[in-house]
């Protein structure tokens, strides 16, 4: 059997760290795309990352922008990959206000420069658009596969002109593209500026007496949360189906950003009304209020639904962070992985 190979865009963000060792674990060559900078990018994938010189690496990586039609024709040309996973994009919603051109080029028109070039190619790869729950917007949960889009940020917007060009060229091309619309879904390797990781690293510097208060925007969003490593299993598995179709992925609940401020305070005896103050410099122009999935197509055809619950998340990342940190974690959230993912495919964290 011939060795399988992928492109992930975005291998260097929390869900293309977890991708691309998925993939590693079932054999696959992964060849990564990331941008050229003046300063290493690449601490997420350090861990499996081996000079392509060594005999066995499976691991590749590229210099490319999702902004270069050209580039991106070309790569897929040369590697001719079996799978193509769009993880890259401009991700962070508060910041789509600040850079909503970019945003639209990157989130959005790279994914239509990536279709083409599939198309251009002739090749029989399978294409995964990661795309989004901010999408939903305004519409009322739970929201499934055939809710209709409401997006309500420019980071959303271009999702959905993305999930829709998707399903377009699967439609008129017959190319085998599917969209993954996650919910929310965090780890220790979430970004710092999101919201959940806000939270975990200034809980412990709170504790280390590096900061006197966390200060944070609007806290009674409501937002699926699940569990990073569980969502890019998925992705995973759409693109092993016989036919390509759209799944939302998510664990079927909600919760306050309030309510993930009190499980991470209280995970290490704290208060989090005595620390947490609001600042409206971290209020979004508009914000979604209430995201929960409806992942029962994922269940009956995927065969997929989550592990992790959303107290056991919060003491994942909080034992995660203060490991990293230099503090001894209670250990609940080394308890629940033993236990859920006794073989588990990731080798950190």
């Amino acid at each position: 059997m011939k060795t399988k190979r992928a492109i992930i865009t975005g291998i260097t963000g929390q869900d293309g760290s977890y991708l691309a060792e998925l993939l590693i674990s079932k054999g696959y060559e992964v060849h990564g795309v990331i941008r050229r900078s003046s300063t290493t990018s690449t601490a997420r994938i350090e861990h499996i990352y081996v000079d392509p010189h060594t005999p066995g690496a499976q691991l590749f990586l590229h210099y490319g922008d999702l902004s270069d039609s050209s580039y991106l024709t070309n790569l897929i040309y040369e590697i001719k990959p079996h799978e193509i996973y769009n993880l890259g994009a401009q991700s962070h919603v508060k910041v789509s206000f600040d850079l909503p051109e970019y945003t639209g080029d990157i989130t959005g028109l790279g994914a239509i420069r990536i279709l083409e070039a599939i198309k251009k190619s002739g090749l029989k790869c399978k294409f995964y658009q990661a795309s989004s729950s901010e999408m939903f917007g305004s519409a009322s949960p739970p929201q499934n596969e055939e809710t209709v889009f409401c997006p309500r940020s420019p980071y959303a917007t271009a999702k959905v002109y993305a999930c829709w060009m998707t399903k377009i060229y699967r439609d008129a091309y017959n190319l085998f593209a599917v969209n993954g619309i996650l919910f929310n879904h965090e780890s220790p390797r979430r970004g710092e500026t999101f919201v959940t990781r806000k939270i975990t690293i200034g809980v412990v510097n709170i504790l280390k007496k590096k900061q006197d208060f966390l200060y944070m925007g609007n806290i009674n969003s409501r937002r699926d949360w699940g569990y990073a490593p569980e969502y890019v299993e998925a992705m995973w598995m759409m693109l092993q189906q016989d036919k390509p179709d759209d799944y939302v992925i998510g664990t079927g609940e909600w919760h306050s950003v309030k309510e993930f401020l009190e499980e991470a305070f209280s995970y290490v005896d704290l208060n989090w009304q005595d620390y947490v103050k609001i600042d409206k410099n971290y209020l979004r122009p508009i914000d979604v209020e209430n995201l929960r999935a409806d992942y029962s197509k994922a269940k009956d055809k995927l065969g997929w639904k989550p592990k992790v619950t959303f107290k056991e998340l919060v003491r994942i990342m909080m034992d995660a962070e203060m490991r990293m940190n230099g503090l001894t974690p209670p250990g609940e959230g080394d308890r629940v992985l033993k236990e859920k993912f006794p073989e588990k495919w990731w080798t950190r964290d």
